[in-house]
């Protein structure tokens, strides 16, 4: 398969290639796919990248509920459009019962749960949004400590439990204390109307997400789906079935929805040099885990270089720093350094390119003005990401 073609099909079909400039973020996550939260500024970057979404403005479509950050595939959270709430929280369904499996073992029963759903659910109608301290005064002793044992665990007392099963309900929704997407203190409040009142969809809901994901990521595999999705094989395949994909090419594995077929048949790549600084959990990459795709083959040795050998396998599944894209290919990578006040890049390519300068000063200024930090995931700072802001030097930029 001409990979050329492959990235910058997908590059235009995540909505890189300018057609989504100042869209709505609503829209930018109907076309690009759901962004993943894990508290970095992944969804930020995501909307920034293609549409020059403000963080005022990100936060404002939150705030209206026309965007929402859920527990959606595999039980992950994302950030959603409002039409994909009810599917989202369907599909995420089946995978939030660790932690009950964990408690039952510590003598927690359904009863005591649905007892203390119960209480949440009356406090939250009285008082509004409350933040888990709240939530846990105001309910009394509707849940307990367990203790040592389950500290050990990594479970502290049971209201993580019923918060947990009370949002994947749809009952209650966790909407961050300052308004930011890219940190991890939330309070709750109760949804209303609840997006699964109106029952089941007609569609089972992982045919309708298989929908969704070939139309934002094919040419895709079906193993990609599987991943995304979490689904074993067998409902995999059921799930894609009802679809009727057709390969991309004859006797390719990467498959395409049927109404999109003339449409790649006829794409042609080429074009100006175009350029996009993406977070590490964009979903060009992120939603099929896939590196190796997106890199020429002439890049890969340098690129699993960085990354190290001991990371060379799962580095071709995760971007190790945020990514620097030039229609769909992946050219360099990025970090910031909150003490300089800009971006520290490496690309492949050492040559500087006038289009590269200008995506990374726009998107400096974005970071610097706006966000004031980069953070991949919530754990991330500037002093743990001090070795990668020195490799990527050495990578050259």
């Amino acid at each position: 398969m001409n990979l050329s073609k492959l990235r910058e099909w997908w590059w235009n079909r995540a909505g890189l290639d300018g057609s989504l400039r100042e869209r709505s973020p609503a829209e930018v996550l109907e076309r690009a796919g759901w962004a993943r939260s894990v508290g970095g500024v992944g969804p930020y970057l995501t909307l920034f990248a293609r549409a020059g979404t403000s963080r005022a403005d990100a936060e404002a479509a939150v705030a209206a509920q026309r965007i929402h950050e859920l527990p959606a595939a595999r039980g992950c959270t994302y950030v959603v459009p409002a039409r994909d709430f009810a599917l989202a929280l369907r599909v995420g369904a089946g995978f939030g019962d660790a932690e009950m499996k964990t408690a039952a073992k510590l003598g927690v029963t359904d009863d005591e749960i649905d007892r203390l759903c119960a209480a949440v659910v009356q406090s939250l109608a009285k008082s509004g949004p409350l933040d888990p301290d709240g939530i846990r005064a105001a309910t009394g002793d509707a849940s307990r400590s367990l203790g040592e044992e389950g500290k050990k665990k990594g479970l502290t007392t049971t209201l993580p439990i019923a918060l947990g099963r009370l949002q994947a309900r749809g009952d209650i929704r966790r909407v961050p204390v300052n308004g930011r997407l890219d940190q991890q203190r939330y309070a709750y409040v109760a949804w209303s109307p609840n997006p699964l009142a109106d029952g089941d969809s007609v569609e089972d809901p992982f045919v309708t997400l298989g929908r969704r994901f070939f139309a934002w990521h094919g040419p895709a595999t079906v193993a990609e789906f599987q991943w995304f999705s979490g689904l074993g094989v067998k409902a995999t395949k059921a799930a894609v079935e009802p679809l009727g994909l057709v390969p991309a090419e004859e006797g390719s594995d990467r498959l395409l929805l049927p109404e999109d077929a003339d449409a790649w048949r006829r794409f042609e790549p080429g074009g100006d040099k175009r350029y996009a600084l993406v977070s590490s959990l964009d979903p060009i990459s992120a939603n099929r885990r896939d590196v190796q795709m997106l890199l020429d083959p002439s890049d890969v040795e340098r690129f699993t270089a960085f990354v190290g050998t001991d990371r060379a396998n799962s580095g071709l599944m995760d971007l190790p720093s945020h990514a620097i894209l030039e229609r769909g290919r992946l050219v360099g990578l990025w970090e910031y350094s909150p003490d300089e006040g800009a971006i520290v890049w490496g690309a492949f390519d050492r040559r500087r390119d006038r289009a590269l300068d200008a995506a990374i000063e726009e998107t400096t200024a974005f970071v610097r003005d706006q966000l004031g930090d980069a953070r991949s995931f919530s754990l991330d700072s500037p002093k743990s990401r001090s070795p990668r802001i020195e490799a990527l030097r050495g990578l050259g930029g």
